[in-house]
């Protein structure tokens, strides 16, 4: 923290992880010491490079206030990732009331009398932070490294394969509702033909069983058939 008679300022370096074609922004944060209404300017050697919101403003007696430098988006990156870019934030006290539209140029003037106090703040590239890495609970002590990835990269595959496989069965993709419309109509065809199925078998059922009643009554009628005929011909052998 850099703390100077009017303002401190935290932090004292500009601290940006650095990404290709990516804007990038940090923040500073302003924090008045005094009972007085403390006027702001903040300049950059490279003005083109960053965006200051604000770059001129008034913090109020004991109180803070936000500044957010905002690097463009930068095509390449440096070699040794180092940064030369300068900042300097310039602070006097203002009249009570003083509001940002009251702020002029010549505030900042030491040559007109004016009591400037100066803060610079050099600008740093550090590393974007990484994702941490999934790491798989219970995993067994000894398993091999190579193992681990030959089966990752097989379920991988296997996973591209049934989505491509399913994507050819299903087309259109882009549109989910239609999709999920298809899949209900599916499944009411593949409900209302099981249920077709189950009538018919009772129907089978039952022609089966009638069939078998049938069958099962042809011999009785031919014995009681043959008991008459034998019956009338013992009748018959009496009489003569």
């Amino acid at each position: 923290m850099s703390t100077g008679e009017l303002l401190s300022i935290e932090p004292q370096e500009l601290q940006f992880p650095f990404e290709l074609r990516k804007q990038i922004s940090c923040s500073l944060l302003l924090s008045n010491k005094t009972d007085s209404y403390i006027a702001f300017k903040v300049k950059t050697t490279n003005p083109k490079k960053y965006c200051v919101r604000p770059n001129t403003g008034v913090v109020s007696p004991r109180s803070t206030c936000d500044v957010i430098v905002t690097m463009q988006a930068q095509k390449e990156a440096p070699s040794d990732m180092q940064c030369k870019d300068k900042f300097l934030l310039q602070s006097v006290v203002a009249g009570p009331g003083t509001t940002p539209k009251d702020i002029t140029p010549e505030m900042f003037n030491k040559e007109s009398g004016h009591n400037v106090e100066e803060c610079k703040l050099r600008v740093l590239y550090v590393a974007p932070p990484r994702p941490p890495s999934p790491v798989r609970e219970g995993s067994e002590e000894g398993s091999s490294p190579r193992a681990s990835v030959d089966n990752g990269s097989a379920i991988a595959s296997e996973f591209k394969a049934a989505s491509r496989a399913f994507a050819e069965q299903h087309e259109p993709q882009d549109n989910s509702s239609e999709t999920r419309t298809l899949i209900v109509r599916l499944t009411e065809e593949k409900n209302s033909a099981i249920q077709q199925n189950n009538r018919l078998q009772q129907e089978l059922d039952l022609l089966k069983r009638g069939a078998n009643r049938s069958s099962s009554g042809i011999p009785f009628i031919y014995v009681v058939l043959v008991g008459l005929i034998g019956i009338i011909l013992g009748y018959l052998l009496k009489k003569t």
